[in-house]
């Protein structure tokens, strides 16, 4: 049944750092996707839901008698109706014990506290009846106040979101380098610094407008109760579902099929997925309920929405001595499933790659009478990579000094890795001469900043800046015991299964379920190299919680650093099972054996036996050694020790109309370092995604209410989004630190080109125009803003 003589074979060519073509693109690229609304069920109904056009508002009477007499109508529920059954929605990250957290109804019982917030659903046959009976739900209101600027709202005295709290503020969340011993007094060295520089810079609301808006569908007929869902993690859904439904957690199933995009947007427990679920249950029938773009906009979550004010103390050669945050967060009107967490991460990161003797972080986490804010791509790393490297440009330009050199001064030196950070984290490798060097020259930075004195001499209309980032992030969230201390709700663990089949095959099971990012190819190159097995034999499964039953997800630039790392443990343990049984078959001790390229063979003879074979001797079980279980199948959870570091350097020149405001991207160049890479093609994909994303929010995206609390911005016709001709080519370079922390060296890359390129777009935006003595301009950059900042720096006199 087995080959025991080695016939020789070609060493084949490793699959890690290939780059492959995507496997999944086959058929996500020709329409045999299975995206959660394409699914039809026997005796599907369909959902739609009644929002409310109001930002703030006490419901006085919701009359739904003629809606339920519309045709094709089962049901029509308020949230009256629903109110014993729906609970509320889960926050998963309670960051202070005093923190306040009003109840979040799935539909509202009596008062609405956002313009979106669900008030009613109507179950129909189809989905044109469903939205054609909320015609027929009459809705009457009494207006209250609305609680809308973020400044306003932490104040005393103003209006309240949530009277029964007492205060807008949920929770103050602070870090002090003197009392956690990582560095000295901040107001020291603010007291002691040659020079000081405070600034206070504004984070825009944002929308994370993934391609695939959100769908669920639940099966209530089975022995589980099955949901499917357009979300980035089922296996948090599920357990979040169970908990605050009270529902047997093994009699519920969910299943994350085909997801078109997330951002962080679909990081999170819906009112729509409760909703459907409840009415599923009430009815004994499937239904599903699919969101249109318009409501996306309006009800999901959205991102950033910070004011940040940051003291910065330095020395007149440029040494930074130390930094003062004070940050204003925005929540919305509830708190989400991470919601009150995200600022925190930033607490983490606004030392950036920079050696600080003193630190201190508050954040005021606020209510306003806005759809709730939480996750998004890079989640409070990019709000404080951006607020860290703005305010070093500040300082550059207070000192008359080149940024760059101002940067190199104060960063850590790749021979002080590891390295532990003035806010607490173990930094294990970097080098961020290398990254910074390549990036310079790739986009010859003394060139440019020659032609921009060239331009400023002649004083030329269209005026050249440079915009610098230098940034890192932690991502491959991470381990248990630090999430533990910071109280969030779960762990950072992630685990994965790889199954030998008889036939040679494999299958892998992974608790990180895709979302577009390329999982399945990926780690098929990595067990591919791992066991030796063909790429094309190997297939990945993932996003069902049945199929895979142990999991935490996607998001924050874990799935490889962590996921991956889990699926390597799992094919040590398949090559562990598999030895004895090798060495069975091949007469002779364990310990004579080499594993290399798929094979056992026995050292310094031709005698082997490939993985694939021992796999159907085990099936077979004809030739086994006493004792040992006829099984290959290995599993493995890996909670990682540390979080990992990518870093690099973001470099943009823009071209500024003096005249008109208009901004135009000349050049950008990025070098990253993520540690090893397992795909480029993947990398080079994630690195161009985060950057349009990043730019957007430099120049283009912003959502943005009217007075009533209305979104002005709720559809693609006023929310812009930029196309890829709004967008410059990119030049991306890589430089190799591998991660000491994981046997594959990996970092993350799904986050960093969102987190480094917003600052860099904005300080070459501020450095075009700053010798015409503007300090500061709003994100986006709109023409408007830019043209508006000049003439207020000069006075209108043009």
């Amino acid at each position: 049944m087995t080959s025991t003589v080695d016939p020789g074979t070609t060493t084949p060519e490793p699959e890690i750092g290939k780059a492959r073509a995507r496997k999944e693109d086959e058929h996500l690229l020709t329409g045999r996707t299975k995206w959660t609304d394409n699914l039809v069920l026997p005796g599907m109904v369909h959902l739609a839901i009644l929002r409310s056009p109001l930002a703030h508002a006490r419901i006085t009477r919701i009359d739904v008698t003629e809606a339920r007499k519309m045709p094709g109508v089962l049901a029509v529920y308020t949230g009256d109706d629903l109110a014993e059954e729906q609970g509320s929605l889960p926050c998963a990250w309670p960051i202070t014990p005093d923190m306040k957290a009003p109840p979040a109804p799935s539909l509202a019982v009596d008062t609405v506290h956002f313009a979106g917030e669900a008030v009613a659903v109507v179950a129909a046959r189809s989905a044109y009846e469903a939205h054609d009976a909320l015609e027929g739900i009459d809705v009457d209101y009494d207006e209250l106040p609305v609680v809308l600027d973020l400044a306003a709202a932490a104040r005393e005295g103003s209006d309240l979101v949530h009277p029964d709290l007492g205060t807008n503020v949920s929770a103050t969340w602070t870090f002090d380098s003197a009392e956690a011993g990582t560095g000295g007094n901040v107001e020291d060295a603010i007291r002691d610094a040659e020079v000081v520089v405070e600034r206070t810079f504004r984070q825009q609301r944002l929308i994370p407008a993934f391609m695939e808006p959100r769908s669920t569908v639940v099966d209530p007929t089975g022995p589980q109760i099955t949901m499917w869902s357009a979300t980035q993690v089922p296996h948090v859904l599920k357990l979040m579902l169970a908990m605050s439904l009270g529902i047997p957690e093994h009699k519920l199933r969910v299943i994350a099929p085909d997801v078109g995009g997330g951002f962080g947007g679909k990081l999170q427990v819906t009112p729509e997925e409760v909703v459907t679920l409840l009415v599923a249950r009430r009815l004994g029938k499937p239904a599903k309920y699919t969101e249109s773009r318009s409501e996306s906009m309006a009800a999901a979550h959205h991102g950033r929405d910070q004011i940040q004010k940051l003291t910065l103390a330095a020395r007149r050669d440029g040494t930074v001595t130390g930094l003062k945050v004070e940050l204003l967060a925005d929540m919305g009107a509830y708190l989400r499933l991470v919601t009150p967490g995200v600022p925190i991460l930033g607490a983490f990161m606004f030392n950036g790659i920079y050696k600080f003797g003193s630190y201190h972080f508050t954040c005021t986490n606020v209510f306003t009478t806005k759809v709730p804010t939480d996750a998004y791509r890079g989640a409070g790393r990019p709000e404080a990579t951006f607020a860290i490297e703005r305010i070093m440009d500040e300082l550059a330009a207070e000192l008359s000094m080149d940024p760059l050199e101002l940067r190199e001064k104060n960063w850590i030196r790749h021979e002080e890795f590891p390295f532990a950070t003035i806010a607490g984290l173990t930094y294990d490798s970097g080098n961020y001469e290398a990254a910074t060097a390549q990036a310079t020259d790739l986009f010859d930075y003394d060139g440019l900043r020659r032609e921009q004195a060239e331009r400023r001499d002649r004083n030329d209309p269209v005026q050249l800046g440079i915009g610098v980032s230098t940034f890192t992030e932690m991502c491959g969230l991470a381990p248990s015991r630090v999430l533990g201390s910071l109280a969030y709700g779960a762990g950072g663990w992630e685990h994965a299964s790889i199954r030998m089949l008889p036939t040679g095959k494999v299958e892998v099971v992974t608790g990180a379920s895709a979302h577009g990012q390329g999982h399945e190819t990926a780690f098929s190159q990595i067990v591919a190299d791992r066991l030796g097995i063909p790429f094309e034999d190997i297939e990945v499964l993932h996003g069902d919680t049945q199929t895979s039953p142990r999991g935490l997800d996607t998001y924050g630039s874990r799935s490889l650093a962590v996921g991956g790392i889990a699926i390597v443990a799992a094919a040590e343990k398949v090559v562990a099972k598999a030895r004895p049984i090798a060495a069975h078959l091949l007469e002779c001790a364990e310990e004579d054996l080499e594993f290399t390229e798929g094979r056992f063979r026995v050292a310094g003879t031709q005698k082997a036996v490939a993985l694939t074979d021992v796999a159907l001797a085990v099936f077979a079980a004809h030739n086994l050694p006493d004792g040992i279980e006829p099984n290959l199948d290995s599993e493995a959870t890996y909670d990682p020790d540390n979080f990992s570091y990518p870093h690099g350097t973001h470099l943009c020149a823009v071209e500024v109309d003096t005249e008109t405001g208009w901004v135009r991207i000349r050049k950008y160049v990025c070098v990253d370092d993520i540690g090893h890479v397992v795909n480029p093609l993947i990398v080079d994909g994630q690195v161009h995604g985060g950057l349009a994303q990043g730019i957007a929010q430099a120049l283009y995206e912003e959502a943005v209410h009217d007075e009533t609390g209305t979104l002005l911005s709720g559809s693609f016709a006023e929310y812009l989004l930029p196309s890829s001709a709004d967008l410059p080519t990119f030049t991306t370079g890589r430089t190799e630190t591998p991660a000491t922390g994981n046997p594959l060296g990996v970092k993350g890359v799904g986050e960093a080109g969102t987190i480094a390129s917003t600052p860099a777009v904005v300080n070459s935006v501020l450095d075009a125009v700053r010798h015409l003595g503007v300090r500061d301009i709003d994100m986006p950059c709109t023409p408007m803003r830019v043209w508006h900042a000049i003439e207020s720096a000069q006075g209108g006199a043009r």
